[in-house]
């Protein structure tokens, strides 16, 4: 799951893909409804493979906690995380990820996995299938015919 090409702008909804770069701008495309827009250099952007979870431990990587939403709730999450009070989404977020920072991660944050998560899967932008690891096995030597 590559989600390097994924970004969240600071002052715009949503989830974006990139499209492409030109000289101090780039054109990214909503997840939500496909529509093109260009995006600054003076716009803040943050790609999703970039963003970490406080834990108790060391942070944990978004796509990691993707892939813990996705093994403990599945292809949907199992609330209404818009109208979830600050309690449930500590419940729910302790469920998927039970060394988060509590102090360090907000209600607000953890609204904002669950939406992302959710907006990324219902667009089949998330993939959780594990690449085969590719044996590597000497080549044998080719017979000579004669």
């Amino acid at each position: 799951m590559d989600l390097s090409k994924i970004v969240s702008i600071s002052g715009k909804p949503g989830l974006y893909q990139v499209k492409s770069q030109a000289v101090g701008r780039i054109i990214v495309e909503s997840v939500v409804d496909g529509k093109c827009i260009p995006a600054f250099a003076r716009d803040r952007m943050s790609s999703l493979e970039e963003i970490s979870i406080f834990s108790t431990d060391e942070d944990r990587p978004l796509k990691d906690v993707f892939k813990m939403i996705n093994e403990k709730m599945g292809d949907k999450v199992d609330f209404d995380y818009k109208k979830a009070s600050a309690d449930e989404l500590r419940e729910k977020f302790a469920f998927v990820m039970p060394d988060y920072d509590e102090d360090a991660v907000y209600p607000s944050d953890m609204k904002k996995v669950f939406a992302w998560y959710q907006m990324l899967m219902d667009k089949g932008l998330l993939d959780f299938t594990e690449e085969p690891v590719a044996e590597t096995q000497p080549e044998e030597p080719a017979e000579k015919a004669e």
